[in-house]
C-alpha cells in the first residue's frame, strides 16, 4: 500500500552557484534546485530511514557507506523530553513517584526540523538498491506543493523489503528516539527538510555547515560521526590541508599517554622537557601524520594511512584501541623473547619495565623505534585490510 504527502518545495539556488565545478565522479553531482518540507509521522519516518555503514566485501574505492555513531543515552534522553517535557526528563525515578512533582510535566515539542535525503530510483549503496515498492517519488505542482509518494508502513505486514529509501543527515539522535516500541508515541509527528537525490559529498558538506559552522559539535566529533569529512578536499583547503591528521594525531597520543593499560601510559614527553629515553609527543603526533594517519589515497604511494580517510570509519576510540592493542602485542612478543639483543639489554635492568621494551638504550623507547613499528603496522594492515576483515569492527553507538 501507498500514501502521499503533502510537502512545500523552497526554492533555493543563486546565479552565482552555476559556477560551482560539480563532479558525480567525487560524488558531487549537480543538486536539485530545491528541498522539500513537511511533516512526517515519527515513528513511520523512522522506519524509512536507514544508516549507511561500511561493508567488508567488494572494492575499498567504491565503497561510500557513511557510518555514523549513535549514542544510545542521547536518544533515550530525548525520547523522555518527547514525553514529559522538561525538567521531569531530567528527574530520577524515585522522584516520579512523589506526587509534589508531578506539575514539572510539560509538552516534548520538537520543533526543529530533521534532515534527510530521498534515494531517487536506481541509486545504489554497497550495490544495493531500493526495492520498487519501497521508492519513494516526488511530484512538483504547479501551487508550490509537490506531492511525495511513499509506502505506507503502518500498512498490515509492511516489512522494508531491501535497502531503505531514506538517508538521516541530521537529526540521527531525535529520529532513534522513537525506537522503543514499549513508548506510545502515536501520532507525534515531526518537522522534516527532505533533499532528493543529494550526492554523499554534498551531503557531509550540509552536516558540517548545520552542526560544525555554528559551534554545535566538536569538529574532531564531527570526524568520527561523519568520516567522509576527513577526505573532503574543500574542508582541507578552507581549514588546513592537514586539518584531520593533526589533530587526531594528538588525540592518539593523548589516548596512548593517559590510558592505564597502554604500553606508553605516562611515557611520553607531553611537554618537551629534556629526558633521557622518552619521546616526546610532537614526535609521536608526526610519526602518527607520516603513518597511520596520513592520507588513503596518494598518487605517489602505494600504501596509505589506515585511519586516514573514511574507507575505514573507526571512531577515535577504535582507532586509539586498535594502537594500544598493537603495542601490548608488541610488549608481549618482546617479554618471551630470549633474542640476543634482548637479553643484552636486560642486563641493564634498574626498573620494574622491561629495559628490551622501555629501556633508555631500547630503540623502541625512541622516535626512530616508534616511527619504525607504526610504518610496519600500518602497511602490513593497509594490505591486508580485507583479510583482516577490519571493516567488520563497527560500533552501532558510541
Amino acid at each position: 500500500m501507498r500514501k502521499q504527502v503533502t510537502a512545500l518545495t523552497v526554492h533555493q539556488w543563486l546565479p552565482s552557484w552555476d559556477n560551482i565545478i560539480f563532479s558525480s565522479a567525487n560524488s558531487r553531482r549537480k543538486p536539485e534546485d530545491h528541498f522539500l518540507l513537511m511533516s512526517l509521522d515519527a515513528e513511520e519516518l523512522r522506519r524509512l530511514v536507514g544508516i549507511q555503514r561500511r561493508s567488508a566485501v567488494g572494492p575499498r574505492a567504491k565503497d561510500r557507506g557513511i557510518q555514523r555513531v549513535h549514542e544510545r543515552e542521547r536518544s533515550d534522553e530525548i525520547a523522555a523530553y518527547v514525553e514529559y517535557g522538561f525538567p521531569w526528563s531530567g528527574v530520577s525515578s524515585q522522584k516520579r513517584a512523589q506526587s509534589e512533582f508531578r506539575n514539572l510535566i510539560k509538552p516534548g515539542w520538537l520543533p526543529t526540523a530533521v534532515v534527510i535525503n530521498i534515494l531517487v530510483e536506481g541509486e545504489d549503496r554497497k550495490g544495493t538498491r531500493v526495492h520498487s515498492d519501497d521508492q519513494i517519488s516526488v511530484k512538483l505542482n504547479d501551487d508550490g506543493t509537490a506531492t511525495v509518494d511513499m509506502p505506507n508502513t503502518k500498512a498490515p505486514h509492511w516489512e522494508l523489503s531491501g535497502l531503505a529509501p531514506l538517508e538521516i543527515i541530521d537529526g540521527q539522535h531525535r529520529l532513534y528516539a522513537f525506537d522503543d516500541p514499549n513508548k506510545d508515541f502515536k501520532g507525534y509527528q515531526i518537522p522534516v527538510v527532505a533533499f532528493y537525490g543529494l550526492d554523499l559529498s554534498w551531503q557531509a558538506y550540509l552536516f558540517y555547515t548545520i552542526n560544525i559552522r555554528p559551534k554545535r559539535i566538536k569538529a574532531s566529533l564531527a570526524y568520527d560521526l561523519y568520516p567522509l569529512l576527513r577526505t573532503e578536499d574543500w574542508l582541507q583547503t578552507a581549514v588546513g590541508l592537514n586539518v584531520y591528521q593533526e589533530a587526531r594525531s594528538q588525540e592518539l597520543t593523548e589516548a596512548l599517554w593517559s590510558i592505564a593499560i597502554s604500553p606508553w601510559y605516562q611515557r611520553i614527553n607531553m611537554l618537551g622537557k629534556r629526558r633521557s629515553g622518552r619521546v616526546t609527543q610532537a614526535s609521536w603526533v608526526r610519526s602518527l601524520q607520516t603513518t597511520m594517519v596520513k592520507s588513503w589515497y596518494n598518487p605517489r604511494f602505494r600504501i596509505g594511512g589506515l585511519f586516514g580517510g573514511a574507507e575505514l570509519p573507526w571512531s577515535r576510540a577504535q582507532q586509539a584501541a586498535f594502537l594500544i592493542y598493537s603495542w601490548i602485542e608488541l610488549e608481549k612478543c618482546i617479554s618471551g623473547s630470549s633474542e640476543d639483543w634482548v637479553v643484552s639489554l636486560r642486563e641493564n635492568r634498574d626498573s620494574w619495565q622491561d629495559e628490551a621494551f622501555a629501556g633508555d638504550f631500547s630503540l623502541l623507547n625512541s622516535d626512530m623505534g616508534v616511527r619504525g613499528f607504526l610504518y610496519v603496522l600500518n602497511d602490513l594492515c593497509y594490505l591486508q585490510a580485507n583479510e583482516l576483515n577490519l571493516y567488520s569492527w563497527e560500533l552501532d553507538e558510541s
